[in-house]
């Protein structure tokens, strides 16, 4: 079996940030850094070269595959910020249409910059996402 890619590193979360060229995706980074950091109570790693994430929780697929990835994170990537576990919440749905200016995939939200999605919304979508995903796994 393959090993899994996504583990968490020691790389330093501030210095990764830092080196985010575009100014804005900084800030961004910056502000989903606190916003994450507030839901979880978790400090930040890297996880694989470039995403930031927050907890962990272990999975085990039906084939046997197993691992670990963090409850809740981020990366900037340069088409759009990837936003993941954001879909474990009970209410994710309706959550995500009123977020704005966002497209989802199966576990993740992509948005190319916070100034297009309501903060309050994405604030409550993390806290339910973090809730949902610690009952989910025991974490």
């Amino acid at each position: 079996m393959a090993e899994n890619k996504t583990k968490a590193t020691a790389v330093s979360v501030a210095e990764f940030v830092e080196a985010i060229p575009d100014t804005n995706k900084r800030a961004d980074a910056w502000a989903l850094v606190k916003l994450m950091q507030n839901a979880t109570g978790e400090e930040p790693k890297m996880w694989g070269p470039s995403i930031v994430g927050f907890g962990s929780y272990h999975y085990t697929y039906e084939s046997g595959r197993e691992g670990d990835m963090p409850l809740i994170g981020f990366s900037p990537r340069k088409p759009a910020t990837v936003l993941y576990g954001m879909r474990a919440a009970g209410d994710a749905e309706a959550l995500l249409a009123r977020l704005g200016k966002c497209t989802t995939g199966k576990g993740c939200v992509y948005t190319k910059k916070l100034a297009d999605v309501d903060r309050k919304v994405l604030e409550e979508l993390i806290v339910e996402s973090v809730a949902g995903s610690r009952a989910r796994h025991g974490s």
